[in-house]
């Protein structure tokens, strides 16, 4: 578990920073995880219904669930155990279009840092490619599971300012009140397993499989 509680460096933080930066070439912004489904049907109609829809994915639902693959793929002690937890994570998609999404940024993550970092990532899913990444370059697990959860918050956020819409201003505020959420979940998970996956997000995966037969969309999820 090395570099669990080990203290950033300015290196470790613009290397996350980096990775996790809207400007890194993994195409996040292409998919909204369902949330399009959520506005399109106006269950999510303002920042209020924006916060508290992210608020579920984050505590109870994949945010969690991938908070917890980004520490099992960090603390994995060889290859087959970290390929147990790929396909853990695979399994745990809720819809054809969540394991899309978790394939397609992983295997891009995976291509571009391991190009520019000369990693061996292979095809694995995202919280997984990113966990075993920052172990490899002796990142601190903690840190990384904070800034893994909050760009997937902002991600999100994101979406909800071009669908909503919301604006910019009420979009950063979102994000802002989240990240204490992002915080304290990616704190819980470092102490976490496997055992300990579970999701009650159930609208946010209903959305996500009815995404799937949108008629008119803007994201791939």
């Amino acid at each position: 578990m090395a570099g669990l509680m080990a203290t950033p460096t300015d290196a470790d933080i613009l290397t996350l920073t980096q990775w996790l930066s809207p400007a890194y070439p993994v195409g996040g912004f292409a998919y909204s995880h369902g949330l399009e489904t959520a506005i399109d049907e106006g269950t999510v109609t303002d920042s209020r219904g924006t916060q508290a829809w992210i608020s579920d994915v984050l505590e109870h639902g994949s945010g969690w669930n991938d908070a917890l693959f980004v520490v099992s793929a960090y603390n994995a002690q060889d290859k087959d155990e970290l390929i147990g937890v790929d396909v853990t994570a695979r399994a745990f998609c809720a819809s054809s279009e969540r394991k899309m999404e978790t394939e397609f940024l992983g295997q891009a993550f995976g291509t571009v840092t391991g190009n520019v970092w000369d990693l061996d990532l292979r095809k694995y899913s995202y919280p997984v490619s990113l966990g075993h990444a920052a172990r490899l370059q002796g990142l601190p697990l903690l840190l990384t599971t904070k800034m893994f959860l909050q760009a997937f918050a902002s991600n999100l956020a994101s979406c909800a300012t071009r669908l909503v819409p919301l604006g910019q201003t009420a979009s950063q505020k979102v994000i802002r009140e989240l990240t204490p959420l992002c915080a304290r979940i990616a704190e819980t998970a470092q102490k976490a397993s496997l055992d300990d996956l579970n999701s009650t997000a159930f609208l946010t995966d209903i959305a996500s499989m009815k995404h799937e037969t949108q008629y008119s969309r803007m994201f791939r999820t």
